[in-house]
């Protein structure tokens, strides 16, 4: 007997897990449970089980049964929704939630899901009416309070939202941040007076704290009650006249009322403060840059502030790096340089210095842009954005195996997450194969940047402009092309490729708008026309019935001095358009 006892213990065991597992296998294990509550409860335990595994597939399915068994039950309803809602079926959650919420109106849980869903719906009455009843039942509950106030402020009810944080502030006592949200929503409803009342409460029971004077008077500040916010700073002055954020305050009220000599002496007075550290310096000095954009005025204002700093913290490169990024705003390259080159040399391995200087010299100096790209690859090597900037440099340069050997060497520390990157890589690659006559090397490594990045305009432009020279694939190539202009549909170079694709399938008409369209956006963005543009307008316009106009275009491509054509000089003899 006891061998058979567990045997039989075993044997349900297996059909319990087999049931866990599967719950088809469940639903046939369970067929012989006649009485519906049962079979209700069966399933009900298996999907809570599931669902503590982690076996969330399962648990759904579970669910689902029980759901079919009793369709009135508010837990099920409630975990189907969380379902829906992980799934992003957003209104099956919605549905689910306010059901469970009706079928058990006792529950916070489903009340407050509920009421949550309704604000991301914009349903604010329902949500209103939820958080409500929840105050109520809980009335000692912080978090409702500020939900019923955000749901009011949504529904427009400023008002009711003010005295929801009323409420709140009995519960909590004074408080900076619903102060704050009640001078938010006070000036909302333009009063004013009540709202500066708010932070005047703070000031009242903390005399001497600066922070609620300064607070006060910026926010004068910011509704242009100038008058009231100096009075306030004034008051603020007499406490603690040295207090570096109260300084920074006075210096855009002087700002604000065209006094810049003042302006320039009170920041100077708060960056040489001993009370404040170096990073708060440099919020200041950033807050201070943002507000003269912001003004458009001229950002050299800020340049003695830094120099100022420099002197004081002659060690902190990243004060360099933040003067090397105002200097860029300035246009001033060089200076930039200077100021990251420091930074640089203190954080050699920090890849965004040895970035940032590389905006200073591309694409105007190249031989620049690969000095810079060797010293970063000798201090880190495994960047692979160094060896792009570098190999196109060396590409841009005509010196096309150093590009493709550099290109080769950076691809390998590519990110297998980053696609576009891969993408550009191989695009690369791929022009660099066709220049060097390894055209069917080319196109095979244009089709796996695209594999990458079906979307790169660039690889879609060189390739299909590559299969009309080769006169190959042509109908892929019409494709290909016709996505980039979609893209891109004022790039002049796209829109030659286009017209030249059309032109290569005989479709001259068209292929005489596209290159018109190249030539008139190439003017309007003061671009240069380059001779193959001018060369394919004049082989359009011969074979549209404008000779004469053709050779005049095709004269335009050879005094441009830069055409690689093998024919360019057999049309102008020949006055004819003679193909490739």
């Amino acid at each position: 007997m006891h061998k058979i006892y567990t045997v039989l213990l075993f044997f349900i065991g297996v059909c319990c897990l087999s049931a866990q597992n599967s719950p088809k296998a469940a639903l046939a294990f369970s067929e012989d449970l006649s009485d519906e509550k049962r079979r209700f409860d069966y399933f009900f335990y298996e999907a809570m089980n599931a669902k503590a595994l982690n076996k969330y597939e399962a648990a759904y399915d579970f669910f689902r049964y029980c759901n079919a068994i009793d369709s009135t039950n508010a837990n099920v309803t409630y975990e189907l929704a969380n379902f829906y809602n992980t799934f992003g079926d957003k209104n099956k959650a919605l549905d689910h939630y306010r059901k469970a919420s009706l079928l058990d109106q006792n529950n916070y849980y489903y009340s407050y899901a509920y009421g949550s869903m309704c604000i991301e719906f914009k349903q604010y009455s329902d949500a209103i009416d939820q958080f409500s009843k929840l105050v109520l039942k809980d009335p000692d509950n912080t978090e409702l309070y500020v939900l019923l106030s955000e749901a009011y402020r949504l529904d427009g009810d400023l008002a009711n939202a003010i005295k929801t944080l009323d409420k709140l502030e009995k519960i909590v006592g004074l408080n900076e941040k619903i102060s704050l949200h009640k001078y938010q929503l006070y000036t909302a409803l333009k009063q004013e007076d009540k709202a500066f009342a708010e932070i005047q409460k703070h000031i009242d029971k903390y005399p001497n704290q600066l922070k609620y004077q300064i607070l006060l008077g910026d926010l004068y500040l910011q509704t242009g009650r100038k008058k009231e916010a100096f009075l306030v700073y004034s008051k603020a002055k007499a406490i603690d006249p040295d207090d570096p954020y109260l300084i920074t305050s006075m210096a855009e009220y002087y700002e604000q009322t065209n006094n810049k000599e003042a302006a320039e002496r009170e920041m100077q007075i708060a960056l040489m403060s001993s009370k404040m550290d170096i990073d708060t310096k440099l919020a200041i000095l950033a807050q201070r840059v943002g507000s003269l954009q912001q003004n458009q005025q001229e950002t050299t204002a800020a340049n003695a502030l830094f120099d100022t700093l420099m002197i004081q913290h002659p060690q902190e490169p990243k004060l360099n790096l933040m003067y090397g990024n105002l200097l860029m705003i300035q246009k001033d390259k060089s200076g930039a340089r200077d100021q990251y080159r420091i930074f640089t040399e203190a954080n050699p391995t920090n890849p965004f210095g040895w970035e940032q200087m590389l905006f200073t010299t591309f694409p105007d100096s190249l031989q620049l842009t690969i000095k810079i790209c060797d010293e970063a690859i000798s201090h880190i090597k495994d960047q692979p954005q160094f060896y792009f900037y570098k190999g196109v440099s060396e590409y841009m340069l005509d010196d096309h195996k150093a590009a493709l050997t550099t290109l080769k060497e950076g691809i390998v520390y590519v990110d297998e997450n980053n696609p576009r990157l891969l993408a550009d890589f191989h695009g690369q690659i791929g022009d660099l194969y066709y220049h060097l006559g390894k055209h069917d090397s080319a196109f095979a490594t244009y089709e796996k940047a695209l594999k990458f990045d079906p979307n790169n305009v660039g690889v879609l432009n060189n390739y299909s402009y590559f299969l009309s020279l080769a006169k190959k694939d042509l109908s892929k190539a019409e494709l290909m092309s016709s996505r980039a202009v979609k893209a891109d549909p004022t790039n002049p170079t796209y829109l030659d490729t286009y017209g030249w694709v059309l032109f290569v399938q005989g479709a001259y008409t068209i292929s005489k708008i596209y290159l018109e369209d190249a030539i008139k956006y190439s003017k309007e963005k003061g671009e240069e026309l380059s001779s193959e543009v001018l060369e394919h307008y004049g082989d359009v316009l011969f074979k549209t019935n404008e000779p004469e106009k053709a050779l005049e275009y095709w004269i335009k491509a050879k005094e441009k001095g830069d055409s690689d054509s093998k024919t360019l000089d057999r049309k102008i003899e020949t006055k004819t358009y003679i193909s490739e």
